[in-house]
């Protein structure tokens, strides 16, 4: 619900890459985030040379600059969630690493962007290790995909329950909450574990066939960064933010020659 009148919206921090052609990353993240009410500020981790038909060059922002920024936005505003997405080095990594133990935020949203839809590597293999062992465990939930899942964990997923083996996996080396999205298994579903692997749910959903499937990840985990801004539990941010994927999905109209981008404000368009 859009908030009252002179009322702040909560503002939701984004630390992500850039993507020129607004299918992902911090541009495709303050749709996201508008679509939810929220407010976004953000903190470019790397640049990236790419459009709807695959990433062609990465070039990571300097370490110090994005600790620059992050310290400079939150000596300005009050941040009720962040979400975190491609960082493109090790030293970012360690950057946002150190950043959040200094300044612990709330409703850190973890997703662990290894490498882009067209298969392109967006972390090298050092900075996939500092994510796991520094930064996994200062978020309150990482939201990886089944391919994500597996490189973070070791282990290969092919169904249902090989999420379920993997999430612990997860918990084991670290992470608080776990949601695994599962696009791509037949039916389509996604795990939700939380409590440390005590509770699980899992998610289904219908196969929607479209073309318009270009930063879905993204667009997954700022909503859940969203609902959790507005003080919604784990598991109806969860159910929400799927929700809010799955109709920017069905309303996605085709942009581009490749993969376009889903409907972000598709609620402002039906």
């Amino acid at each position: 619900m859009p908030p009252k009148n002179k009322e702040a919206p909560p503002i939701v921090l984004s630390i992500a890459g850039y993507d020129p052609s607004s299918g992902a990353g911090v541009t495709a993240d303050i749709k996201t985030i508008t679509a939810h009410y929220c407010y976004g500020v953000t903190c470019i981790t790397a640049l990236t040379v790419q459009s709807t038909q695959g990433v062609k060059k990465v070039e990571p922002v300097e370490s110090r600059f994005v600790t620059e920024t992050l310290q400079e936005l939150i000596s300005d505003f009050s941040i009720a969630a962040v979400k975190i997405g491609m960082l493109g080095s090790v030293e970012v990594v360690q950057a946002v690493a150190a950043f959040l133990r200094g300044y612990p935020m709330p409703n850190v949203v973890l997703d662990p962007v290894l490498k882009s839809s067209s298969g392109a590597d967006l972390l090298v293999k050092e900075g996939v290790e500092a994510l796991r062992e520094r930064l996994l465990p200062l978020a309150d939930v990482i939201t990886p995909n089944i391919d994500e899942a597996s490189v973070l964990t070791g282990l290969t997923i092919h169904q249902a329950k090989d999420m379920e083996r993997a999430a612990a996996r997860l918990h084991e080396i670290g992470a608080k909450n776990v949601v695994i999205t599962g696009g791509h298994l037949d039916p389509p579903a996604d795990l939700l574990s939380w409590a440390s692997g005590k509770e699980q749910k899992t998610f289904t959903h219908k196969k929607i066939v479209t073309r318009s499937t270009h930063g879905t990840g993204c667009a997954f985990s700022t909503a859940l960064a969203c609902n959790l801004a507005q003080a919604k539990n784990l598991a109806d941010a969860t159910a929400q933010a799927k929700q809010y994927v799955t109709s920017a999905l069905e309303n996605a109209i085709p942009i581009g020659k490749g993969a376009g981008p889903v409907n972000h404000l598709w609620k402002d368009s039906v």
